[in-house]
């Protein structure tokens, strides 16, 4: 019975393997055009005609702001299906049911996707397009961040009507009649509340709540473009400048539109009343065709389930990639792109030595690639991430490697942000380079200035430079307008560790002061009547090194005002918590978390922590460098550490660590 079960269970693996084979060896075809790659198994003309649409949209579209770049800093990658049976497949899947969509669009770090069936089915594959594809001209152009959600979401309502004929007559404004509806059915909600509609409270809205957003959003933007004879549009442009210029919304309402909300209010009721919403023709001199451009070419077998493996990677469904991108390799070994995708999802897997061995592969096959050195740093920069994707820390190796893949990505494309941010990211995570760090954050945000990752790296990065006022200033932008509840929520978080460092710095500051001051009091005057000159001494240089110019009781007097003014400034242990202090020896990393090791009392405590960012860590001394690395510490650091004590003795580590504050090595703990 088990020979025949298996038998017959062989049978079936061939069975279905034959039948992907033989639904893989469509005929597929890539075409490059200006802005989009586009590859997929429908005739060539109908690929073209997809191409098509979408470069005349995106030129339409950059006509409203002449002044913007739309350049994406990310590459499209269009995937045109013939059929809705051969896109099934790779359909977005919501609560383990296949949405039922002739198209979408997946924004991606490195790669965004737009796919579609043109096998007609009465659903129009380009209006949800066209909506997502406006957001993310707008978040790399003017800033989505910054961009009010009602016009965000009114001018992606707006274009998501696109229409052309002929390449030469092209429609805006079209009807949405399920918006009309809404509004003949509702009253128009009052503008300071629809202006004060944040990204975090839309996500919220009950469903009723969100469809008069969206309707009363694209109401108003209709009328902007279209009503008022056009009067309104120049203007438009006016308070779109101003806005994303961090100018109040009502100020900067009133100065483009030359009114107030209520004067406006007016002007929207009596143009929905009025059922006179008008559509806009026009046409063009000249064809918007633009298919004299594209550069088609035939696309492998190999090739192509290399790109649906990635699509599937990207829509976060890695099992279904890894089989399209293994079938792939074994198509052809030497295909870059398939080891590189296959890496990365291997890397999702964390089952990282194959990851590293696939990226190697598709380094050797195309080294030029900056996508493949990006993937190669992203994939190492994972080996040190807990699930939350917090990392507790890089060895010096690690961190020299991925700094190096990511360099060699900026040469080949100074433009592509996603590597600005992993730099980044690795100064804040090792300390290293925090001031290089803050650059590279700041020129991730210039190429995509909405992105709220990017933003949050910055902030973080300058709280650890200990620049307070920026990363504050960082930090309440995106609590107050971030569209990522979760994003609110880490900023909330880091607005609270930039007044808890602040406070602690503030009060340092202070008992310094207070204990040059004390060092002072008692000096003898000179002969020319001034005190003598107090070398500077203070937490970051030992007293033992105050310079032959200070007398002996003048050096102990000044280290025992520090010695006071550190211990004031220390974490206080709360109930339950044990201190000690000495020397910091060793930091060890692992997928568990991170156990430093203390030499303290003549024994070695281990100390746990999830990660560094579970940390209270200060420094008061120089001497503890600018970085906290996983490995020996060289020199050894004099620490003084908090700590909650295991339940039994025996057990190991020792304890759960809170906070790791460096002093000097004459410090002396207050017990």
């Amino acid at each position: 019975m088990r020979r025949l079960t298996c038998a017959i269970a062989t049978a079936f693996c061939l069975l279905l393997a034959s039948a992907h084979a033989a639904a893989a060896k469509d005929n597929w075809l890539s075409l490059r055009s200006r802005n989009f790659y586009l590859v997929g198994n429908a005739p060539e003309k109908e690929i073209r005609r997809v191409a098509t649409r979408l470069e005349q949209f995106r030129d339409v579209f950059s006509r409203l702001f002449p002044a913007a770049k739309f350049n994406s800093p990310v590459p499209t990658t269009v995937v045109v299906f013939k059929s809705d049976n051969s896109y099934k497949p790779f359909k977005p899947v919501v609560d383990g049911r296949v949405s039922e969509v002739a198209g979408y669009f997946q924004p991606g770090e490195a790669v965004n996707y737009i796919t579609l069936t043109t096998e007609a089915r009465g659903e129009n594959p380009f209006a949800i397009i066209y909506h997502e594809y406006v957001h993310l001209l707008v978040e790399n152009s003017v800033g989505g961040r910054n961009m009010p959600p009602w016009l965000n979401e009114g001018l992606a309502e707006y274009y998501s009507t696109f229409d052309v004929d002929d390449d030469r007559k092209v429609l805006l404004g079209g009807l949405i009649n399920s918006h009309i509806f809404l509004l003949r059915q509702r009253p128009l909600v009052p503008l300071k509340t629809l202006f004060e509609t944040d990204n975090y409270s839309l996500h919220r809205n009950r469903r009723e709540a969100k469809g008069v957003f969206y309707a009363q959003s694209w109401a108003l933007v209709h009328y902007l473009i279209l009503g008022a004879n056009g009067q309104r549009l120049p203007q438009l442009g006016r308070f779109l400048a101003l806005v994303t210029g961090d100018t109040p919304v009502e100020r900067a309402f009133a100065e483009a539109f030359q009114t107030d909300f209520a004067g406006m209010e007016k002007e929207l009721k009596k143009y929905v009343e009025a059922h006179t919403f008008r559509t806009q023709l026009a046409t063009f001199d000249r064809k918007l065709e633009l298919d004299s451009e594209f550069r088609a070419a035939p696309l492998s077998e190999a090739e192509a389930e290399a790109v649906l493996g990635d699509l599937l990677l990207n829509t976060n469904r890695p099992e279904d990639a890894v089989a399209r991108l293994e079938q792939a390799v074994r198509l052809d070994p030497k295909l870059a792109a398939a080891h590189a995708s296959l890496g990365m999802a291997r890397a999702r897997q964390k089952r990282f030595d194959e990851a590293r061995k696939h990226l190697r592969d598709a380094l050797a096959a195309d080294p030029d690639n900056y996508l493949i050195h990006y993937y190669y740093a992203s994939a190492l920069s994972r080996e040190g991430m807990d699930e939350g994707g917090s990392a507790s820390g890089y060895t010096s190796e690690a961190a020299r490697e991925i700094r190096g893949a990511l360099r060699r990505a900026a040469e080949l494309k100074p433009d592509f942000p996603e590597t600005y941010r992993l730099l980044a990211w690795v100064s804040l995570v090792t300390g290293e380079g925090v001031g290089e760090g803050i650059e590279y954050a700041k020129k991730a945000l210039a190429l995509s200035p909405g992105n709220e990752r990017y933003a949050f790296v910055l902030a973080q990065l300058y709280l650890r430079d200990r620049d307070f006022a920026s990363a504050r200033q960082v930090a309440e932008s995106l609590a107050r307008q971030g569209g990522d509840p979760r994003m609110r929520d880490s900023a909330q978080s880091l607005l609270r560790s930039i007044d808890t460092a602040q406070q602690q710095a503030a009060r340092y500051k202070e008992a310094r002061e207070a204990a040059r001051r004390e060092g002072r009091g008692g000096q003898p005057e000179g002969h020319d009547g001034e005190r003598p000159r107090l070398k500077r001494l203070d937490a970051e240089r030992p007293a033992a090194e105050a310079g032959e110019n200070a007398g002996k009781t003048e050096e102990q007097l000044v280290a025992d005002a520090l010695n006071e003014a550190i211990n004031g400034a220390l974490r206080p242990p709360a109930a339950g918590e044990a201190r000690a202090q000495g020397l910091l020896v060793r930091i060890e990393c692992s997928q568990k978390g991170i156990v430093f090791h203390l030499k303290a009392g003549g024994r070695v405590l281990k100390l746990h922590a999830e990660s560094f960012n579970d940390l209270h860590i200060m420094a008061y001394t120089r001497e503890a460098g600018d970085q906290i690395t996983c490995g020996e510490r060289k020199p050894e650091s004099h620490v003084v550490v908090t700590y909650r004590p295991a339940a039994d003795a025996k057990t190991k580590p020792d304890g759960a660590l809170l906070a790791v504050e460096f002093v000097p090595a004459n410090f002396r703990l207050k017990q």
